[in-house]
């Protein structure tokens, strides 16, 4: 997770781990023959009940869709951002590179790959846009049921052959296995647990909302500078999230460096995030919790997360891992050992890395 706040966090951090956009300036340029893609769903009804008149979801696609006899999509590829992220995210250079150009495992003259800026996210329709804390509460599942929707009626794309998120996008991984079960074949999941967010991986997020929330200046959302105080502390939590342990120890070798990096990180995320967008996409992982329906998944699965990981350590691996993933009919774990080639929390943007295991669940879903 973490994707667009954690953006510019990561640029500094490991020189584009995630690669995100900052929220208030335009999109980069990116070398890849990206199309550009609106989808507007009128009266979206949310979980909670609250409806949006029209939400405005926008993506982006490499490829061109293929469909067999029966007029059924055979090669589109769905590819999710984490946390505060967009369509941008996963185009960087050690994501992108690695994996769609020719020859590769999603090169785009087979592939048609498929990158929406979530709800809350991105240029589809988010709290800053002008509702504010008026905004309907969305949640994963909303996430999800949007994606599918622009799918089906903005994009035309009945199956999919292949479902891969980063962190958040992890998550909405296994939630897309549960609701559709015969719409995708395989499912490869990067940085995440298909359980409830509890314990230190709750507490941590809810310190950094409560950062925001505890300002006077953010004035339950009705402010019109930035509540920066908030902002800054919610960055420290970002920091020890997504912090790589070895990456840092050689990139902030001294104290005055480490320092200094600090300080740069809490300048950017509190002059380029928007709080209210923040507590939004925070807060929308609060009932997650894939584990009860894990045996329905019917595509297959390759989980993978890495051993450096604050967000979801081997010791909560150890704990849930190998006794949900049997539960899992077609699913596999693989957990990266830490080492100077992970990136803790990032690994999962770190393409070169687990590439294999990319490779080999495409291998093994195409039997089916």
């Amino acid at each position: 997770m973490l994707q667009r706040c954690a953006a510019l966090l990561i640029v500094l951090i490991a020189s584009a781990a995630f690669g995100q956009v900052p929220p208030k300036v335009a999109y980069p340029p990116t070398p890849w023959p990206v199309k550009d893609g609106t989808f507007d769903i009128h009266n979206f009804r949310f979980g909670t009940g609250q409806n949006l008149p029209d939400l405005h979801l926008h993506y982006l696609t490499l490829g061109t869709p293929r469909r067999d006899a029966q007029g059924r999509t055979t090669n589109a590829v769905l590819l999710l951002h984490g946390t505060g992220g967009n369509a941008h995210n996963l185009l960087v250079p050690i994501f992108s590179n690695v994996l769609f150009g020719p020859g590769q495992p999603l090169d785009i003259t087979k592939y048609f790959l498929i990158f929406p800026d979530d709800i809350g996210m991105g240029l589809s329709s988010k709290p800053s846009d002008g509702m504010r804390m008026k905004f309907p509460r969305y949640t994963y599942n909303d996430m999800v049921r949007s994606q599918h929707e622009m799918l089906v009626d903005g994009l035309h794309v009945n199956h999919l052959r292949l479902v891969m998120g980063t962190s958040m996008g992890c998550m909405q991984s296994f939630v897309w296995g549960e609701m559709y079960p015969d719409f995708v074949d395989a499912l490869m999941p990067l940085a995440c647990e298909p359980v409830n967010l509890a314990g230190r991986n709750r507490a941590w997020r809810y310190m950094a909302m409560k950062s925001i929330l505890d300002d006077p200046a953010w004035d339950h959302g009705n402010y019109t500078k930035e509540p920066v105080e908030g902002l800054r502390g919610a960055a420290d939590m970002l920091l020890i999230a997504v912090s790589a342990p070895q990456q840092w120890r050689k990139d902030y070798p001294t104290r005055p460096q480490a320092d200094a990096f600090v300080n740069r990180v809490q300048d950017e995320i509190a002059a380029h995030t928007d709080a209210d967008d923040f507590l939004y996409y925070f807060n929308a992982s609060r009932n997650y919790n894939p584990e009860p329906k894990l045996s329905s998944i019917k595509a297959w699965v390759m989980w993978v997360n890495s051993a450096d990981d604050f967000i979801n350590p081997p010791e909560i691996d150890d704990m849930f891992a190998e006794k949900l993933i049997h539960r899992v009919p077609h699913g596999r774990f693989v957990l990266i050992p830490a080492s100077m080639q992970t990136y803790g929390h990032g690994t999962h943007t770190h393409a070169a890395v687990w590439k294999q295991y990319l490779v080999q669940l495409l291998q093994e879903s195409a039997k089916q």
